[in-house]
Parts: C-alpha cells; structure tokens; sequence
C-alpha cells in the first residue's frame, strides 16, 4: 500500500494557477505607500527582547530534546513493587500471586518456572525462554537451599501452593556463595557471593 502523502499532486492534475490581478490585495499598477516602509532603524530594546525571547525558546526545545532522549536508567531488582518479607534464615520473599492448589512436600517430583536475575536486574537464566519448566525433586537437595526453603516453606515461610507466583530475594550463602556459577576464564555468569532474585511459578507435581 503506498504511503505518500494525500496532500501532493497527482502526475496528471494542472498546477497550482496564481490569483488573477483582480483577486490580488494590491493591483499591480499601485503605487507604494511610504508610509508602510519598514522601519531600518527599528528600536534597539524591541529587537534585544525579541532575540533573547528567540534564544530562550531555543534553549527550551533543546532541553526537551535532552529529556526525550535521556537514557533509561537499568531496572534494579531489589526496586520491586511486591514488598519483601525476610525470615531468619535470611531469604526474602513475596507472592505475587497465592497458587489454588496442593503444596509440594518433601522429596516429590515438581515442575517450576522461573526468572533468574542478578541485583542489577540482569536476567542470568529463565526456563521461560527455553519453553519448559524445571523438574526436579523438591527439599532433596537437588537445587541451591534458597530454593527448596522458598518452595517447602520454613521458618516464617508459608509453603508454596500449586498455581503460585513467588519473588524470592537469596542471599549468598542460600545460592552460590563464594564460588559462583558458570566460571570460565575468569568471568562467571553468577560472580561469588551474589545475591539473587527469582521470580518462580510453582507449576504442580510432575
């Protein structure tokens, strides 16, 4: 579909024809009125103010075009608009929608879902992305402690229920310490001693 404007003429329409004489607001045999000359020396206050009126919209678009532009700032993680409760083991939680369903219990077989994101708000891994939830089975040590305590529940932790939305706040020591995850060549995916954030959906028995 072609998107030129509907305002320009068409290659077989006649041109635009200027006003006959009779139309016009001065007749073309008229003689100029000396009164009506512009001034050449017009008043020096006037033309200051209307230069500094000129320069001052100038500077006003110019810093509308800085904000329009303006980088946004990275998202910080720890900035969440679900508020965080912490228990004495040190892990954070929020539910950001309370599941309908079962709990899961020691050692059963579960599928979930979820977010993996640094403190700055980079996002290190999702399940998401790959179009499948994690399997594994809960409280067996089979992933990092933070997650098995902010799934089964424990002290100060409800325990999730199955259709939950949960924002879990690890400390290092509840994720992967001092050694971090994914090391190579002296850069890690998780540098050591982060703390992280995962948003997790407790999807239901596998």
């Amino acid at each position: 579909m072609s998107t030129t404007s509907s305002l320009s003429l068409s290659p077989g329409s006649a041109p635009l024809a200027p006003l006959p004489p009779k139309n016009r607001l001065i007749p073309t045999n008229a003689t100029p009125n000396p009164t009506l000359r512009p001034n050449p020396n017009p008043c020096p206050s006037l033309v200051a103010a209307a230069t500094r009126r000129r320069e001052a919209s100038f500077a006003l678009a110019a810093l509308g075009l800085a904000e329009l532009f303006r980088p946004l700032a990275p998202v910080d993680a720890a900035e969440s608009s679900c508020p965080l409760t912490v228990a004495p083991s040190g892990l954070a939680f929020c539910d950001i929608v309370v599941g309908y369903g079962p709990e899961a219990t020691k050692g059963q077989l579960i599928k979930a879902h979820y977010v993996g994101k640094l403190e700055n708000g980079k996002v290190f891994d999702s399940s998401y992305g790959r179009g499948k939830p994690l399997t594994f089975r809960v409280g067996a040590g089979e992933v990092i402690k933070g997650w098995d305590e902010g799934i089964l529940g424990g002290e100060g932790i409800p325990p999730m229920l199955t259709g939950g939305k949960r924002t879990l706040k690890l400390p290092p020591e509840l994720g992967y310490g001092v050694r971090g995850a994914g090391c190579r060549g002296g850069s890690c995916i998780i540098p050591p001693d982060s703390t992280l954030f995962f948003d997790v959906e407790f999807v239901g028995k596998a």
